[in-house]
């Protein structure tokens, strides 16, 4: 969490950690200023005044308890991360300002020219530009694996691994990677393990529970769920974030706005609720097309035919809100679909509450080569599907007439 609440908040937040997440992400956090409002309050300022020089030289030694500049600490931002931190039972968390800050953070922070990071290679494509691309300019060596192989992890872990780093459910295909052995891994290695979990949410999935280190979310996606703003979070143990992250996050500012972390606040209070009703969608969505003459694959991780179901229903207390499939006809019939859809929106983003539609091919996965796409299945007929709050029924509709044109 963000420094303690300033003298303009008359209250600490109490924890609500005792309470089911639906309570929590409603109350968790909340820091009411002496007007007594109701909703959570927007400090939007850059900065802060001091009664005396005196206090200002404390408060900038961390003698006093209280806030000093908005790029590291606000309490807006200090509710949106307390209201998280409580959400995935971690001790501790930074937010920033989108996703991938989130994840650049979270990777780059603790390491250093020598370090040895291994990542799985199904993941977003900025994710593998920074772990393939970013990391080795700075003399960060990488190893990219099989995710679901858990031997190509053993065989990566070298002396000078420091970090290991996954999604799961992966981007965009919905493979499924075993977060505990692979943490079993990177701990007998010495390295840590960080987990994007943006697909599973913090509804279905807890990677700390399982043995990560670090979680990462893309806020922009299901946290804020409708489409507004841009933000990230990094959540795991007091130690990491004091260590790694405070000092570099107040020094280079990857800092999440005080206006956003007021959105998203907002946006966490129906998020176990979006994320249910998205999810019961998808998975009508997944069993209706599952059998279409026009697809030649389907993915799903609430299904039994999914390659993992065993570890989904170990790992996950649901499946996602998200759908994989594979159209016949290659480009040609994908986008036939795409451009036949009328409810579902063709968008690069993903747990809005309006249904999406992703080529990832040529928009999120297209810096990949072709044999680097077609090593994760993501072929060119290959369409992720983001079920949003719509009637289930009319979307099925809409992607039945629009496969027609396929």
């Amino acid at each position: 969490m963000s420094e303690s609440a300033s003298k303009s908040a008359s209250a600490t937040p109490a924890s609500t950690a005792h309470y089911r997440p639906e309570t929590r992400l409603v109350h968790a956090g909340t820091i009411r200023s002496e007007f007594g409002e109701t909703s959570e309050a927007l400090f939007l300022t850059q900065g802060y005044v001091y009664d005396s020089a005196e206090l200002c030289e404390a408060r900038f030694k961390g003698e006093d308890p209280g806030y000093i500049y908005s790029r590291y600490s606000n309490p807006t931002i200090a509710m949106f991360e307390r209201r998280m931190i409580e959400l995935e039972g971690a001790e501790a968390g930074r937010s920033t300002a989108t996703g991938m800050a989130a994840v650049t953070t979270a990777i780059l922070a603790p390491l250093k020219a020598g370090d040895h990071v291994v990542a799985a290679k199904a993941m977003f494509g900025s994710c593998r530009y920074v772990v393939e691309d970013l990391l080795p300019r700075y003399g960060i060596a990488s190893t990219l694996v099989d995710g679901l192989d858990l031997d190509q992890w053993k065989r990566a872990m070298r002396p000078n691994t420091r970090t290991c780093f996954l999604e799961s459910p992966t981007n965009p295909t919905l493979d499924v990677l075993d977060i505990s052995a692979i943490a079993e891994i990177a701990h007998a290695g010495g390295a840590r393990l960080i987990v994007d979990n943006v697909f599973a949410t913090p509804i279905w999935q807890s990677p700390l529970l399982l043995g990560a280190d670090v979680v990462v979310y893309s806020a922009t996606k299901h946290i804020d769920g409708q489409g507004r703003c841009l933000g990230g979070m990094i959540l795991s143990t007091e130690a990491f974030v004091a260590e790694h992250l405070h000092n570099f996050m107040r020094q280079t500012g990857p800092s999440l706005s005080p206006f956003n972390a007021w959105v998203l606040l907002k946006g966490l209070e129906t998020l176990a609720v979006r994320v249910r009703a998205q999810t019961d969608t998808a998975a009508k969505v997944a069993d209706a097309l599952a059998r279409h003459p026009k697809i030649a694959r389907l993915i799903y991780p609430g299904r039994d035919d999914h390659p993992q179901a065993a570890l989904v229903k170990k790992q996950m207390r649901a499946g996602s809100t998200l759908v994989g499939f594979e159209v016949k006809g290659g480009k040609a019939g994908a986008f036939r679909t795409l451009n036949g859809l009328k409810l579902a929106r063709i968008s690069n983003n993903l747990g809005d509450a309006k249904s999406l539609v992703t080529h990832p091919a040529t928009t999120t996965h297209q810096r990949l080569s072709p044999e680097a796409r077609a090593e994760l299945g993501i072929s060119d007929g290959f369409i992720r599907f983001s079920a949003g709050l719509e009637h289930a029924d009319d979307l099925i509709e809409d992607l039945q007439v629009a496969l027609e044109k396929a």
